[in-house]
């Protein structure tokens, strides 16, 4: 079987919860944390985005990230006329989520935010979000000793795997987190669960358009929605994301929205390839105005494709 650094025989997703930040339906412009019934998602073809729409406010919960200077109101036309070309450029499609955190009414931004893509490996992100919150509720413990089947083999990072072989639970998570290994994450899904549990735990957590195996889809908006709820603290809260930062800073795939920020910026994030498909989403926990949340699909382009757009939205919050 081919390498997916990013899919996973294994599909996984968490459930939906509400996430209450606002984008504004309309062409491309989709809403985070709406009624599943308007965030309903759209055909693979979308009409052009209507720029400049009224966004609906976000009311983070208590213990939500904020900056020191809440970033004040500024026009997402600009953004959304820069990224357009950057994909225009490329000869490529994408979808583009963007979720400010900072300050009392963070706003959010979305260019094709619903359309579908291959998911990869960013079905990986609910299941390691799934893991820390379980150990952080101590329903799991990194010690936990899971053994390799014949059926979890997926081409990947690491080939070390012989029936009958057992690994902690922490081994696993770091392979699967740092490294994108896709076997280590098909033993994880098959000790948590299944398919059927990733899935439910993502729609608790945000989702409303994905399935992350078969036929293992996602979008954009639905990829910021978890980075959203993890950041504000309802996927376990501090003790969780202690357990799960670590395993998404500084892996072994940077090129992409943390190639795009400026140096010493902090990028907790989780990536997704397969062929010509290239997936980043992020919490950027140290942006000039405040921690952000970015998630990228594409379709052509590559990771300069991806660093670019991320390097504009940087530069945007940054303006």
């Amino acid at each position: 079987m081919r390498a997916l650094v990013g899919l996973g025989v294994g599909a996984l997703l968490l459930g939906s919860a509400s996430l209450a930040a606002g984008v504004v339906a309309g062409g491309r412009l989709a809403v985070l944390g709406a009624d599943p019934v308007t965030a309903a998602a759209p055909a693979a073809s979308a009409a052009p985005a209507t720029p400049g729409a009224t966004l609906v406010p976000f009311a983070p919960p208590a213990g939500t990230p904020s900056a020191a200077t809440p970033a004040p109101a500024r026009p997402f036309a600009t953004l959304q006329a820069e990224v357009d070309d950057l994909l225009a450029a490329a000869g490529a499609s994408g979808g583009v989520s963007l979720v400010e955190l900072a300050g009392a009414s963070p706003r959010s931004w979305a260019d094709n935010g619903d359309q579908r893509f291959v998911a990869a490996s960013t079905y990986k992100l609910p299941l390691l979000m799934e893991d820390a919150q379980d150990i952080a509720a101590g329903r799991a413990s990194p010690n936990d000793q899971l053994c390799y089947d014949p059926d979890d083999w997926e081409d990947g990072y690491f080939s070390d795997y012989e029936p009958g072989d057992c690994f902690s639970r922490a081994t696993l998570d770091q392979r699967a987190g740092t490294y994108s290994d896709n076997t280590a994450a098909h033993i994880l899904v098959r000790y948590d669960g299944g398919t059927d549990a990733l899935n439910a735990y993502a729609r608790a957590h945000g989702t409303t358009e994905s399935t992350f195996y078969d036929p293992n889809v996602t979008t954009s908006n639905d990829l910021a929605r978890l980075w959203q709820d993890e950041a504000v603290g309802r996927a376990g809260g501090v003790r969780a994301q202690a357990y799960l930062y670590p395993l998404l800073t500084d892996t072994a795939y940077e090129e992409g929205i943390p190639a795009g920020t400026p140096a010493g910026t902090t990028v907790v994030h989780k990536i997704g390839i397969l062929d010509a498909q290239v997936n980043d989403a992020a919490l950027v926990e140290s942006g000039p105005r405040g921690p952000y949340v970015l998630a990228i699909c594409t379709e052509g382009g590559g990771w300069p494709l991806v660093a670019n757009i991320s390097r504009a939205v940087a530069q945007f919050e940054a303006s």
